[in-house]
């Protein structure tokens, strides 16, 4: 097994390779990284924030991405799960979290919701599940330009109709940003965007959730947003 590397050569690794080639040369995802049930060491939150950016700047760039994909990596992962980031983001097809943070098998713990909501006990229990039990010290609310759920809220609240099926409720949790940021004009779909991820960042981060408020209180855990374009391929990170 390689020898493990320093937190600050592994950063530094990362911000010059992209964040797959970094994370999977030191081993951060492998089963002897920690115990599953107990983590021991790993990135700090601010590392982990940059492994994520730095992996988004490689690829609006268009560089292949570098990390492992093969038999030995999947046996690796067989053992056990060890991500460095959590994603909550949309189920849009075109917002691959992998894919925009050039991320590898087993480095980010995704939870896909329309309008990237942790309106329910699946998703939030899922979030609850990654820091706690997994050590995740980085949680990352992601939404997207144009996107349809917000779209489908703004109608709701501009025209007062009432979706089919289930439509209604799973858009139910962004109509307070449509209904906020309504009044300002503009563009209120990318607006509403914005202030949808703003709102769930705080949602997280209140002092209320009986999970995740000890992990931040104690600086091993942070909770921030992002943007995703989809022209660009660039995150705007939101620090709400």
């Amino acid at each position: 097994m390689a020898m493990p590397l320093s937190r600050r050569l592994l950063l530094r690794s990362t911000l010059s390779l992209g964040v797959g080639a970094a994370a999977y040369a030191a081993g951060i995802t492998s089963p002897g990284w920690a115990s599953e049930e107990h983590p021991t060491t790993g990135p700090t939150p601010a590392e982990a924030l940059a492994w994520l950016k730095a992996g988004n700047s490689a690829f609006t760039k268009g560089r292949p991405a570098a990390y492992a994909f093969d038999r030995k990596r999947r046996h690796e992962l067989a053992g056990g799960q060890h991500p460095f980031a959590t994603v909550v983001c949309c189920s849009d097809s075109r917002v691959g979290p992998e894919q925009i943070f050039e991320a590898g098998l087993g480095q980010l713990f995704v939870i896909r919701n329309a309008g990237s909501t942790v309106a329910n006990p699946q998703a939030m229990g899922s979030v609850e599940y990654s820091v706690e039990h997994l050590g995740v010290p980085l949680v990352l609310v992601l939404g997207h330009s144009n996107c349809g759920a917000v779209k489908a809220a703004a109608e709701v609240v501009e025209k007062h109709i009432a979706l089919p099926g289930s439509l209604g409720e799973m858009v139910a949790p962004i109509v307070p940003a449509v209904e906020f940021v309504q009044p300002r004009g503009g563009d209120l779909i990318n607006a509403a965007v914005h202030e949808n991820v703003v709102e769930i960042v705080h949602a997280l981060r209140s002092p209320r959730q009986p999970i995740l408020a000890q992990f931040q209180r104690k600086g091993a855990l942070r909770v921030v947003g992002g943007v995703y374009d989809l022209e660009t391929g660039v995150v705007e990170f939101i620090e709400a």
